[in-house]
């Protein structure tokens, strides 16, 4: 390797990362990628490519053969013959123009002494890859956004192939076919919106591509999504480097296993990185010693303080609005468009493929720059923006060919936050920081652009990719900005804008306006019916950003009944409790004042038990869980996990609440869901508290079949706020105390009902139901709840550390004391039956407010902490009795002669005795106030 010096070395040096480079590879890794530290909880480190043109200026013909090799090598995979002593010659020429080599570039042709120039270099390893035959019109392929659009699609191009790139875009009216998560990237989701599926409905194989492979999980999360949509036998990955461990490799195989399909990978470069202890910890202290890195860029227009060579006044602005002058308009990929040989549309074609641009309107395209361009030998860049990536590069390559130079680079703006350092062993040394413009899924935000401005560097350095040295600290001369098509002007201009902030950079910024063809909100073919996830404030009253219910909306469903007509109901027809729903009261004042003052007195007590189980949480998944909670009552607590995780530690953890149902089991279709967009070890499940341990023992055994069906494995570890029946490792406190959330019900749980579970209304596909109670808006303190309790946050948040850390190092092996206790309450009572015993605050409360109690008993020291069970109790003139020796704060007893208002282990009634008829007249007409 003879990089000047090689871009990696600092974060080598300062951290330990360590590239191993696959000696059997087409080319080594070092010499494709360098290392950068990133601005994200998730990942320590960026692979910063040196033929992507994403992070770093690159020689626009070095991009395209790159990709094209790439894209050789997924013909190869695919069953095309391609002789593989032509990839590595192929293969060492582009690793010449990487390195610099102009000691092997000799064009014996021309003479002798000749050297040939690194684009005429360039330019004949393309020509030699376009004469192979590698056409697979019949495959689909997919490239990733944002980095691997413009890969993608000359990966597509040399199979000439159908292409779609995922996307952060949000069109109006646009259907997704899928979504899928990147667990590292700074903004994970990803959706595909074709408009017409046909392609990714056939059976035909799939082709994705991606600028890296790291750990593959966005890949397996793709697969997974794909194939549940329409199995397909193959998939090829196609990716610039693969650094994926053995243990990766691995799940690769069992995924084939279990799909019962083929996946296959291939790469220019191959190796594994080590990145040693506590990366992640080590690189933010690295970050923070580092001048001026201390915070993350904000949206306003700025250059870095390495960027102060900048000129002395700003940069002119001219715009070049080609949509005045052609009426063609471009089709983006994102949509799905057909493909075409390379080839084909860089040189022949007079119409342009939809989502490229002819040969003779690219060379027109570049011949209005030029004539616009001022008059003069600086460096120009060419710069596309985040997913318009492909367009903008051949661009970039026609005007390098308008203006006979190889000083013409491309390079592209990015939503990924990079720390820079203005050193040459480091890849990025320079940002330009502004204020999005495009309309994406998580809206407006910070862009950045890298390596555009000038800084401080030896004279006569290599500069990745380009071939020819650079005077020191020059800079780019012009730079031409190519927006996303039917960008408008007014969003790129002004304070703020990329246009503003590359103004202070270069003398001359270029905008060239494209016009778009962008499909109607009609267009899109409409997908079959399947579970759609539901948020605020269309379905609860939490913030969307707060929780995502993966349940169907029944709020039109007739399932409410008086208590003793839905327990008789259970138990005649031996139906599963969860069929139906009780009616659901709102609470009377008296009440509501209780509630309040509880929740006065517990909030620093929940808010350092939410504390202490999210330290835990974090350190059992990595600092990335995907927190998982049961509905309704783990709802509140997985959002105040959320809240601490993102306050405490900037960390932006996914929520998603699901159903479990005693006897049923978990939704299997949230379940699928989830593992079609995660790796099954970041799930995470939550819930409010435990009783006897019937739920960890519920959740224990519904993942163990979900694995056998699926093949998907899960782990059964629980998270709760408080675990008095010592059936779970990761909990806030194993105290019996009043959580105020317990008090109430929908109320204090976004308004939304208990799950369902009846598959009169419940689909094969569906997630389980749950109604919203919008019409008791006027009683609802879901967000006060969460109010109160984080805003204990900052105040207990030592006590919160230290008890996590004192928790960890701890036997925290469950001991089921619950269950235990449960039993013997059970002989003792004379009830004979543990699903009639509800221990703890919280189960008891649930007895009270569901069900028809028989007794309550209560610990002597507990009354102050269980005042609003003791007001329950005297609403529905239920008996309590004081239990010295109890185990619990309280305990609930359901009545063991109404049997209706009781179900086992498989969720039915127990057989009905002669008292319950009586129980039932009496139960029906108390408590309504509650």
């Amino acid at each position: 390797m003879s990089q000047h010096p090689w871009t990696g070395g600092f974060v080598h040096e300062a951290l330990g990362v360590r590239i191993i480079s696959d000696p059997s590879a087409l080319l080594p890794v070092e010499d494709l990628v360098g290392l950068a530290l990133r601005r994200n909880p998730r990942r320590a480190h960026l692979l910063v490519s040196r033929v992507l043109a994403k992070h770093v200026p690159t020689e626009p013909a070095l991009v395209l053969a790159a990709g094209e090799l790439l894209g050789t090598l997924a013909g190869a995979a695919l069953g095309s013959t391609v002789d593989s002593a032509v990839l590595r010659s192929v293969a060492a020429d582009l690793q010449q123009v990487l390195r610099g080599d102009d000691a092997a570039a000799h064009d014996d042709a021309a003479g002798p002494g000749a050297v040939r120039p690194p684009r005429t270099r360039l330019q004949y390893a393309r020509e030699t890859l376009w004469d192979l035959p590698v056409s697979h019109p019949e495959v689909v392929t997919i490239g990733y956004a944002e980095t691997a659009t413009g890969l993608g699609r000359l990966v597509a191009d040399t199979l000439g192939s159908y292409y779609i790139h995922s996307t952060r875009h949000a069109p109006a009216g646009a259907v997704a076919y899928g979504a899928f998560e990147e667990a590292h990237s700074h903004a994970t989701s990803h959706r595909l919106l074709p408009t017409d599926p046909a392609a990714l409905n056939s059976n035909a194989p799939v082709v994705l591509v991606d600028d890296e492979l790291s750990t593959g999980a966005t890949v397996i999360n793709t697969i997974a999504e794909l194939h549940a949509a329409a199995p397909h036998p193959l998939y090829v990955v196609a990716t610039l480097i693969d650094l994926r461990s053995d243990a990766d490799r691995a799940r690769f195989d069992e995924l084939a296993a279990g799909l019962d399909c083929e996946i296959k990978v291939v790469a220019l470069g191959t190796g594994r990185i080590e990145l040693g202890e506590d990366i992640l910890a080590r690189a933010q202290e690295l970050i923070g010693t580092l001048p001026g890195t201390a915070t993350e860029p904000t949206a306003a227009a700025t250059a870095s303080p390495e960027a102060t060579a900048s000129p002395e006044a700003p940069g002119t602005v001219d715009v070049l609005d080609l949509g005045a002058i052609t009426t063609r308009r471009l089709r983006s990929d994102r949509f799905g468009n057909p493909a075409g040989v390379s080839s084909d549309y860089l040189g022949t074609l007079p119409e342009a493929l939809p989502g490229a641009v002819s040969g003779e309107h690219l060379a027109y395209i570049a011949a209005r720059i030029r004539d616009v361009l001022p008059d003069s030998d600086a460096p120009v860049l060419v710069l596309g923006c985040e997913e318009f990536i492909h367009v903008p590069l051949t661009v970039a390559n026609a005007l390098a060919e308008a203006l006979q130079s190889g000083r013409v680079r491309f390079s592209t703006t990015t939503r990924s936050p990079i720390v820079p350092i203005d050193r040459p062993d480091y890849a990025i040394n320079t940002s330009v920081d502004f204020a999005s413009h495009d309309v994406t899924e998580d809206g407006p935000g910070p862009r950045h652009a890298y390596n555009v401005g000038p800084r401080r560097r030896p004279a006569g350095r290599v500069d990745p990719g380009a071939g020819t040295a650079a005077p020191a600290a020059e800079g780019f001369g012009s730079i031409v900005l190519l927006p996303e098509p039917g960008t408008e002007l007014a969003s790129i201009t002004g304070p703020g804008s990329v246009t503003e902030a590359l103004r202070a950079v270069t003398g001359a910024v270029v905008v060239v306006l494209m016009p778009a063809d962008v499909p109607a909100p009609g267009a899109w073919t409409p997908q079959p019916s399947a579970a759609v996830p539901l948020t605020g404030p269309e379905f609860g009253s939490y913030a969307a950003e707060d929780v995502t219910w993966l349940l169907k909306d029944l709020r039109d469903a007739q399932l409410e009944a008086p208590t003793a007509e839905r327990e008789a109901a259970i138990q005649s027809g031996g139906a599963n409790y969860a069929e139906s729903l009780p009616m659901e009261y709102l609470p009377s004042a008296q009440y509501q004042d209780l509630y309040a003052e509880a929740l006065v007195r517990s909030a620093p007590r929940v808010a350092t038990a939410v504390g202490t189980v999210t330290e835990m949480a974090l350190a059992a998944r990595n600092n990335e869980p995907v927190l998982v909670s049961l509905a309704r009552a783990g709802t509140p607590i997985g959002i105040l996990m959320r809240r601490w995780a993102q306050r405490m530690h900037g960390l932006d953890l996914p929520h998603y609440t699901m159903s479990i149902v005693r006897g049923v089991g978990m939704d299997e279709t949230a379940l699928r869901y989830l593992a079609a967009r995660y790796d099954p070890k970041r799930i995470l499940f939550v819930d409010g508290w435990t009783g006897k341990g019937a739920i960890t023992r519920e959740l224990t055994a519904a993942l163990e079949k979900f694995e056998q069906s699926d093949g998907v494995r899960f782990s059964a570890q629980l998270a709760v706020l408080a675990d008095p029946g010592h059936s779970v490792e990761l909990f806030g406190t194993r105290e019996d105390y009043l959580i105020p959330s317990a008090c109430l019900n929908s109320t204090v749980s976004g308004l939304v009902s208990r799950t369902v579970f009846n598959k009169e209304l419940i689909g094969p596909k569906d997630f389980h139901g749950a109604k919203f109670y919008a019409h008791l808006a006027s009683a609802d303190v879901s967000r006060e709840f969460l109010a109160a309790v984080e805003a204990q946050f900052d105040a207990v948040r030592s006590d919160a550390v230290a008890a996590a850390a004192s928790l960890a190092a701890a036997d925290r092996t469950p001991s089921w004391v619950g269950w235990q206790a449960v039993e013997r309450l059970s002989e003792e009572y004379g009830i004979h039956n543990v699903n009639l015993v509800k221990p703890g605050v919280g189960e008891t409360t649930r007895v009270l407010l569901r069900r028809v109690p028989w007794k309550v008993l209560v610990h002597p020291a507990a009354r102050s902490e269980v005042a609003h069970v003791l007001l329950l109790a005297e609403q529905r003139g239920v008996p309590v009795e004081e239990v010295p020796d109890l185990p619990f704060s309280c305990v609930g007893l359901i009545h063991p002669r109404f049997t209706a208002g009781a179900v086992g282990a498989d969720g039915k009634a127990v057989a009905a005795s002669e008292a319950g008829d009586t129980a039932a007249s009496d139960a029906a007409s108390v408590g309504a106030g509650a």
